[in-house]
């Protein structure tokens, strides 16, 4: 146990790594630049320097959605507070059974459902939309504390909801989209007929090294100390000009990923361009997380208030690192409840990209059911 704890602390390291993809010369810069400016002036002129805008952004997306052969429309829809949520529409056939909601995963887009929209919406509308914070939508300040920010996320969904119309949601979110939708979930049952978590993050709690036989790394405890203070993606800004390179460099899964439409850097660059922007949504992020990317309100503590006639389905990859375990404990949190847990077959944490075919099947197959 011990050991796979370890391995597990090790390997969400590696993959904030892998998103950074900086050495340790670059983190001295970045722990420099922190020591002479605290963060918020230093990143209000990092997006800047880096080689994007939001019209690259709007670009980048137009690219990556141009693939799509069904129609649908798109449009900024306002929220409280003066916030926009940038959404795409796809209203299909069966306009009048209950619609598909895509909440995408931490610094995602619209644009990754590429594979997903046409096939999804032959049956039923589906909606996809930018998290408040990310991609195309506004991106405001959030709360420092952890239950504000996930609250002001949640918020943010319910005015979507209400200024777009819909009586209820077929709820689908991926990573932080999984555990923004379980908390949405929450507040506003009445609003959701399934719940369908796909690679969800945030919902086991950290494990308690004392009790190990084994515990954390030195150099885990370092390397968790030295990034704390900063964003997750914040050396992706600071790259600079050199940001487009890294993520095609760090990332050739993405482009991999998306070859069945794109045989150039389409990905990576709407990648890059959302992930460069003013970081709103990836500081609440991180401001909702603890060493080493564990949630600071486990997900898991809550799940069994949802109320007992949501049907859950939990979606996994079967060879995504994330911790599967989690289906298991929402099975035995909601003895009395519908779970149901679906591994997707030679699939990591990006199911929906890396087996788009079987992944749309098992979403349209729990759909069955759903008027």
């Amino acid at each position: 146990m011990a050991e796979e704890t370890v391995s597990a602390e090790r390997g969400i390291v590696h993959r904030l790594l892998v998103h950074l993809g900086f050495h340790s010369l670059f983190y001295k810069l970045l722990w420099l630049l922190e020591s002479t400016a605290r963060s918020w002036w230093v990143t209000s002129w990092l997006p800047s320097w880096c080689p994007t805008s939001l019209c690259q952004l709007q670009e980048a997306e137009e690219k990556m959605l141009q693939s799509i052969t069904s129609k649908f429309s798109q449009r900024h829809v306002c929220i409280g507070g003066g916030n926009r949520i940038w959404t795409l529409t796809f209203s299909g056939s069966a306009q009048e059974r209950t619609p598909l909601v895509l909440l995408h995963g931490f610094g995602g887009g619209v644009g990754l459902w590429v594979l997903n929209l046409d096939a999804l919406s032959q049956q039923r509308p589906v909606y996809a939309f930018d998290l408040l914070g990310f991609g195309r939508s506004s991106r405001p300040h959030f709360s420092g504390d952890a239950r504000e920010a996930e609250q002001q996320f949640v918020d943010s969904i319910e005015q979507w909801r209400a200024a777009v119309g819909l009586e209820a949601m077929v709820l689908v979110g991926h990573n932080l989209g999984g555990y923004l939708a379980a908390s949405y979930s929450l507040r506003f049952p009445a609003r959701v007929k399934h719940l369908i978590l796909v690679e969800p993050w945030g919902f086991p709690e950290r494990p308690d090294t004392a009790d190990q036989d084994r515990p954390i790394p030195v150099w885990i405890k370092a390397l968790g100390a030295m990034l704390s203070p900063f964003n997750p993606l914040a050396g992706l800004r600071l790259a600079g000009p050199l940001g487009p390179m890294l993520v095609q460099t760090l990332r050739p899964d993405f482009k991999k990923k998306f070859s069945s439409m794109f045989n150039d850097n389409t990905v990576t660059e709407y990648i890059y361009h959302l992930n460069v922007q003013t970081p709103s949504g990836e500081t609440a992020f991180k401001n909702m997380t603890i060493p080493y990317g564990w949630a600071k309100r486990p997900m898991l503590q809550r799940v069994s208030l949802i109320r007992p006639e949501i049907p859950i389905s939990v979606v996994y990859g079967s060879r995504s690192s994330i911790d599967g375990l989690s289906g298991n404990a929402i099975k035995e949190l909601r003895p009395k409840s519908h779970v149901e847990i679906i591994a997707i077959r030679g699939a990591g944490h990006y199911v929906y990209a890396d087996q788009p075919e079987d992944f749309n099947q098992q979403i349209l197959k729990i759909c069955e059911t759903i008027e």
